[in-house]
C-alpha cells in the first residue's frame, strides 16, 4: 500500500486516483497553483476536470493534508508541508516561492501583542523581496538608470 493511500485513509478520505495523483503532484511541485496541478495531474491520469482538482485540493486542505497560501495579487498556492508553523519568501520579480522556518525556540510569530481572546495556533507571515536570480537584474536596472541620469546631467 502506498504512503499516500495510507495518509488518505488515516484522515478519513477514500483512496481515489485523483487524490493519489494530487498528493504525488504536491510532493513533486511545492507551491503549485490549482491550474498547474491540473496540468500535472492530466499528464499522469489522462483526463481530470479543473473542478475535480479544485474539489480535491479543498478536501486535502480541509483534512490537513495540504496547505493553501494566498499571496497578495497572486493565485492561491498549494503545498504538502503541513503541521508546522513555516512561512514563505516570495520574489517580487519572478514570483518564486521558498519556505522559511519560523524562529527556532521562541516563536515570536505566535506571540501577538494582543490576542483579543483568541487562541492562536498559526501565523501567516510572508516575506517579500528579490530572489538571488532576480537581484542582478534589479541592480543592473539601478546602475543603468544612474548612468543615464549622470550622462544627461553632463550633456545639459
Amino acid at each position: 500500500m502506498s504512503t499516500h493511500a495510507t495518509l488518505l485513509r488515516s484522515h478519513g478520505l477514500s483512496v481515489t486516483p485523483q487524490r493519489l495523483a494530487l498528493l504525488q503532484t504536491l510532493s513533486q511541485y511545492p507551491h503549485i497553483t490549482a491550474d498547474q496541478a491540473t496540468e500535472a495531474v492530466r499528464k499522469s491520469l489522462g483526463t481530470i476536470s479543473r473542478q475535480s482538482v479544485y474539489n480535491t485540493l479543498n478536501a486535502l486542505v480541509e483534512k490537513g493534508l495540504a496547505r493553501r497560501i494566498q499571496p497578495i495579487d497572486s493565485p492561491a498556492l498549494f503545498e504538502d508541508r503541513v503541521g508546522d508553523n513555516h512561512h514563505h519568501l516570495i520574489c517580487r520579480s519572478c514570483g518564486d516561492v521558498a519556505d522559511v522556518d519560523c524562529a527556532v525556540g521562541f516563536r515570536p510569530c505566535l506571540e501577538a501583542s494582543d490576542d483579543n481572546g483568541f487562541i492562536i495556533d498559526e501565523a501567516d507571515v510572508t516575506y517579500w523581496g528579490e530572489c538571488p536570480k532576480c537581484q542582478p537584474k534589479i541592480s543592473n536596472v539601478h546602475t543603468t538608470t544612474k548612468t543615464k541620469t549622470k550622462t544627461r546631467k553632463a550633456i545639459s
